[in-house]
Order: structure tokens, then C-alpha cells, then sequence
């Protein structure tokens, strides 16, 4: 049995926006600006009021020149789409040669979590929200989350190596919450998580597919589209359906479960 425990309080726009003690000033920068000082903040407006929306090569030449430095660490050859919202910046590294595309969510927002990790030849597709609240995402080298993905961590989200997501895919490690009062509402009730996400290297998450806290996901997998997955899958297990059923194993085992 799974032992839940009480995940890291904080992350949450919603109650970061309904606490009365702090100005509107002090609530923006701490969603959006995180750590830096006053010279970072207006370069990190500067460059989402004009030139995050740019269109055509002159966009792509500016954020190329100008986005590098608002972020903890970004190597060579990095692509920024249009209209990325980057929140914590200063909690976001990104390795060479990969590619954020248009309308991506960077949130790395939290107290003490280590942010955003991306690795080196990444592909990140359009629409996808990789959001921490509290938590940390990483993407290893060559992975590739197609578009409309959405990764929500209040604990810890892994994608490994040459591991792609396809179109629609959602992932939530933690968010969990306890009922137990009836005084109090659920969204503000202590989050609860089970250890997080973990898909290995070279696995392969078909279009539509749920990943839910708590799951590991073992190297060389295929999940079939629309899946559900809420139990950890074995090394190049095969699995599909709702929940997710191991159907095969790539080794060449029959399963039946």
C-alpha cells in the first residue's frame, strides 16, 4: 500500500492572489518575478511586453538574443516560440538545441523546490504547461512532449531520455487533497502525494493518456492511447485502457492481468 504523505504547502496561484496581507505588487512578483532584483524585473518586462509576441524572424532573432539571460542556465542553439509565460525564471534551466514552441507554460514557481530542469535536444510542443507548485519537473535529454501537454508537479515530475509524450497527455504528480474537515474547503484542505512521477528512458505515452502521483513508469514502455495509468508498469511493459491494463511485455513475455 502506497503511504501517502502531506506535500509541501505554497505554489498555488489562487491562494497566493486571496492573501489579504500582501500588496498587488509583492503578489506579482512573487507568481511571476521569483528571485532577481530590480535591474532582472525590468529586463524580464522588457522582454515579455516587447518581443515575447513577435512574429516572424525578428521575434526569433530577439528572444534568441535577449531571453538567455533571464533564465538560470540555457545553452546553445535554444528555440523560444511566441508568447511563452515564463514564471521563476531564475529557477529554469534549459540545455543546447532545444526547442520551447509557441504558447508553452514555463511555472516554476514555489519556496524551495529546484524549478525546471530541461535537458539538452528537447522538444517541447505548442500549448504544453509544465507548472510547478512547490514541485520540480525534469526532462532528460531528447525527450519530446508533443503538444497540449500539461505536467502539474507539487512534488517531482521525470520524463527520461528519448521518452516522448503524444498530443494531450496529463501528468499530475500530487494534488491529492485531504476532506476531512467540512469547515474548510477542499482546495484549501493539506495537499497529499504519493512520491511523485517517474517515466524512464526511451517509453512511449500514446495521445490522451493520464499519469497519475505515484506511478513509475519503467524504461522502454508503451502506453496505448487514452489510458489511464495509476499503477507502476515493469521495463517494457505494453499496457492500454482504462486503467491501464499490461497487455505485453517487449522482451517477448505474454501478460495477463
Amino acid at each position: 500500500m502506497v503511504e501517502f504523505r502531506k506535500a509541501p504547502e505554497g505554489g498555488s496561484v489562487q491562494k497566493a492572489l486571496a492573501d489579504t496581507r500582501k500588496s498587488a505588487f509583492q503578489k506579482y512578483k512573487e507568481i511571476f518575478w521569483g528571485r532577481g532584483n530590480i535591474s532582472f524585473a525590468i529586463k524580464f518586462e522588457a522582454c515579455q511586453t516587447l518581443i515575447s509576441w513577435l512574429p516572424g524572424a525578428l521575434g526569433f532573432f530577439l528572444r534568441k538574443t535577449f531571453y538567455p539571460g533571464l533564465f538560470k542556465r540555457v545553452g546553445k542553439g535554444v528555440v523560444f516560440g511566441r508568447n511563452i509565460t515564463i514564471r521563476h525564471p531564475k529557477k529554469i534551466s534549459i540545455g543546447s538545441n532545444t526547442s520551447i514552441d509557441d504558447n508553452v507554460v514555463l511555472d516554476a514557481k514555489g519556496n524551495s523546490n529546484e524549478g525546471i530542469v530541461i535537458g539538452s535536444n528537447v522538444v517541447v510542443g505548442r500549448n504544453t504547461i509544465l507548472s510547478c507548485k512547490e514541485g520540480s519537473i525534469y526532462l532528460g535529454d531528447f525527450a519530446n512532449i508533443s503538444a497540449n501537454c500539461s505536467l502539474l508537479s507539487e512534488t517531482s515530475i521525470t520524463v527520461g531520455r528519448y521518452s516522448f509524450l503524444a498530443g494531450h497527455c496529463y501528468l499530475v504528480a500530487g494534488g491529492n487533497h485531504s476532506f476531512e474537515s467540512l469547515e474548510i474547503p477542499i482546495m484549501f484542505q493539506p495537499s497529499l502525494d504519493k512520491g511523485g512521477i517517474t517515466v524512464g528512458d526511451d517509453v512511449w505515452i500514446g495521445a490522451s493518456t493520464t499519469i497519475l502521483d505515484g506511478v513509475i513508469v519503467g524504461t522502454g514502455c508503451v502506453v496505448g492511447a487514452g489510458a489511464l495509468v495509476k499503477d507502476s508498469l515493469p521495463e517494457y511493459s505494453v499496457a492500454v485502457g482504462v486503467p491501464a491494463k499490461i497487455i505485453r511485455n517487449r522482451r517477448g513475455r505474454s501478460e495477463n492481468r
